[in-house]
Formats: structure tokens, C-alpha cells, sequence
């Protein structure tokens, strides 16, 4: 399912398009500026987004073949794990950095 999948399920319910499309984009944008500030979204039995810093990477420097480490670097990443809900219908962990097998064959 992607975004406009979701705005037609939405529109069955709420009546117009129109208004599905702003319903749809307001719970998006909310979810997208809560991350931006480092925080969490958590939906009772749906799950929990998060961000979470990784770890600095050896890198190497492809001219002199020297490792380095670039600890200033602030890279964060988004992170979703599923809620109680998804569980029962066989999902177990996380998505995000990496997708599990048990996502692949979640249906």
C-alpha cells in the first residue's frame, strides 16, 4: 500500500477525497516533525516510530588507503517497532535499518 492506497481507504470512510488527502497529510507531517525533533510516535497497539543515532564508520580514504573515523558526524536514523497487534499477526521485531524475514512474508 502506498500513500495515495492509504488516502482512498481514508476517503471510503471520511466521505471526500479531498478531505482524506488533508486527514492523510496532517498524520504524516505530525509524525515527520515530531522525528525531525528527535522524538518518538507511539501508536497504542500499532507501534512506536524512533530515531536513534548510529555509530560512527570507519571510512577510508580512497587516494592513501588511510582509515578514518568521523566521530562529528550526526547521522540518525528512523526506526519503527511494531506493537502489540502487528505481533499477533506474526511480525515480530523491528522495521527500519533492516527488514527482518518474518516483514517479507508478513501478509
Amino acid at each position: 500500500m502506498n500513500k495515495g492506497d492509504l488516502i482512498n481507504e481514508v476517503a471510503k470512510v471520511v466521505g471526500t477525497k479531498k478531505d482524506a488527502q488533508a486527514a492523510v497529510g496532517c498524520v504524516f507531517d505530525s509524525i515527520t516533525k515530531t522525528l525531525k525533533k528527535k522524538g518518538q510516535v507511539g501508536i497504542a497497539g500499532f507501534g512506536t516510530f524512533k530515531v536513534a543515532k548510529r555509530k560512527a564508520r570507519t571510512g577510508r580514504n580512497p587516494q592513501d588507503c588511510q582509515k578514518t573515523v568521523n566521530h562529528d558526524m550526526d547521522v540518525y536514523t528512523s526506526t519503527f517497532v511494531a506493537g502489540v497487534n502487528l505481533q499477533s499477526e506474526g511480525h515480530h521485531g523491528r522495521i527500519g535499518e533492516r527488514a527482518s524475514e518474518d516483514f517479507k512474508n508478513f501478509e
